[in-house]
């Protein structure tokens, strides 16, 4: 099967924060307070995606109400923070809304992705994800973590 024909089935687009919605860079404050950025051209990505009926779960092991806000803005309203169990998390989630596995892309970036992302039908990563990620990737995006990779998949 080509690479566009895998896209075709996807109705729910799955992403992890830390080096995928963001460049996986953290400004951290004498106060403790830490920040993200996140690309304004994912961020106009994935709000359209929610306009056209996909489903978007996002599913971080860190915790941020900062990025959890930004995300709500854009419409997401499935947003797992704080995750320790990743694939538990995503299961629950495919058999409560009854997806396939052909259905879902996972776009990770790093080892705690590693079981979740093959869980589903299109295992994506952006292109600074670690090797063992591009390993197990049916697409690589040419574009790196927080930099537009989610806007290239959508």
């Amino acid at each position: 099967m080509n690479l566009l024909a895998q896209f075709k089935p996807v109705k729910l687009f799955v992403f992890d924060v830390d080096g995928v919605l963001t460049d996986g860079s953290l400004l951290i404050f004498d106060n403790g307070e830490q920040a993200r950025t996140m690309n304004i051209k994912d961020g106009y990505a994935l709000q359209l995606a929610v306009k056209k009926g996909y489903k978007v779960l996002v599913i971080s092991g860190a915790q941020s109400t900062a990025v959890q806000i930004r995300l709500q803005k854009l419409g997401i309203t499935d947003i797992e923070m704080g995750v320790q169990d990743k694939p538990a998390v995503l299961t629950r989630y495919l058999g409560a809304f009854g997806y396939s596995k052909e259905q879902v892309l996972f776009m990770g970036d790093d080892m705690p992705d590693y079981i979740p992302m093959q869980l589903t039908g299109l295992p994506c990563c952006p292109a600074d994800a670690v090797a063992e990620i591009k390993q197990i990737s049916h697409y690589i995006s040419p574009i790196a973590g927080g930099k537009g990779c989610a806007r290239d998949v959508i």
